[in-house]
């Protein structure tokens, strides 16, 4: 848990870095990937299925129970993963109440192929501990004492933002897999 804090304050200060910040409103930056790749062997029994990506490289994955539609799948498909990550920070004044982060949930989708996502959130207030406007970079320490340093690319995130504010970093993850029927 607390590496993966680590890395929630991580991508958060990456956003720091490129994001425009106003000392009272909320900064957001998300992004999307998506890798396709076809399905060329499966294996019922144990419910593993081979995938390979239009570059060549082969990736066998492992199907857990919770894919109800396993046997819907067929050699031929394509599979399409889709991720999303989007970071929301803001400076949280003392007594701010905040919502509580929401754990994992997932949707089954209801097309003619399975498909579904899965959707996660990490909440982390860090508190600044040092701003040095020349370098630019910023230094947070979170909860649990450890101070992470970063590089900040628009010296216009710095303004409004001083020493001792609390920062609460949101990280929402969202993974999306469909499956498509082979091209005739």
């Amino acid at each position: 848990m607390k590496k993966r804090v680590s890395q929630i304050l991580l991508l958060a200060m990456f956003c720091l870095t490129s994001a425009v910040a106003s000392a009272q409103g909320t900064v957001a930056r998300s992004g999307n990937v998506s890798k396709s790749a076809t399905i060329t062997a499966i294996n019922h029994t144990t419910r593993v299925v081979t995938l390979k990506d239009a570059q060549g490289n082969i990736e066998d994955i492992q199907c857990g129970p919770e894919i109800t539609r396993f046997n819907e799948l067929k050699v031929g498909d394509t599979v399409t993963f889709s991720y999303h990550a989007a970071v929301v920070y803001q400076i949280a004044k003392p007594g701010d109440k905040t919502t509580a982060a929401a754990g994992p949930a997932m949707t089954r989708g209801q097309g003619v192929k399975p498909s579904g996502a899965v959707t996660q959130q990490h909440k982390a207030t860090v508190t600044i501990e040092a701003i040095d406007a020349a370098a630019p970079s910023i230094t947070v320490k979170t909860a649990d004492g450890h101070k992470l340093t970063a590089m900040v690319e628009d010296k216009k995130n710095l303004e409004g933002v001083k020493v001792g504010d609390k920062v609460e970093v949101t990280l929402t993850e969202a993974l999306m897999v469909t499956v498509d029927a082979a091209k005739k």
